[in-house]
C-alpha cells in the first residue's frame, strides 16, 4: 500500500499490488454481504489509506504526525486509491437498491477452505466469493 499506487508506475501492471487490491475489495464486499445489520469501516480504510491513525499521547510523544487523514490520495487520478473509493461508494449503492441488510433471511450456502470458496445468500442477493 506504499509504493506501486501510480497508476503509470510500470508499463504492466504489478500482480502484488493488484492481487492486494482486489482481495481488499472482496473482504470489503464480504463483512457487507455477511455483517451484521450494518457496515463498519475502520477509520484509515476508507480507500485503503496507506498510514495509520495515531492519535497524540505520552507512548508517541504527544506527536500529531500520524493524526490526520489523506483525502487527497482518493482524489488524486494519478494514484489507484480512488478506484477504493469508487468501490466503496458502488458497492454501498448497491446495498443501497438490494436492501440485504436488513434482512432476516440469511444462509451460507457453500463454504470450503480446501477451495476456498465461501457463497451465501442475503435477503434476495447470492454471494458467491472464489479466493
Amino acid at each position: 500500500m506504499y509504493t506501486g499506487m501510480s497508476i503509470f508506475q510500470s508499463p504492466t501492471p504489478s500482480i502484488c499490488v493488484d492481487r492486494g487490491l482486489a482481495l481488499h475489495k472482496m473482504i470489503r464486499l464480504l463483512v457487507l454481504g455477511l455483517g451484521g445489520e450494518a457496515y463498519l469501516n475502520f477509520m484509515g480504510n476508507e480507500f485503503g489509506h496507506p498510514e495509520w491513525i495515531d492519535f497524540p499521547r505520552p507512548e508517541n510523544g504527544w506527536s500529531h504526525h500520524h493524526c490526520r487523514r489523506r483525502w487527497d490520495l482518493a482524489e488524486d487520478d494519478l494514484l489507484r486509491y480512488k478506484f477504493f473509493q469508487a468501490f466503496d461508494e458502488l458497492m454501498n449503492a448497491c446495498e443501497n437498491r438490494f436492501q440485504w441488510l436488513p434482512s432476516e433471511h440469511q444462509y451460507v450456502t457453500v463454504k470450503s477452505n480446501e477451495d476456498k470458496v465461501i457463497a451465501f445468500e442475503r435477503g434476495d442477493a447470492f454471494f458467491v466469493f472464489n479466493f
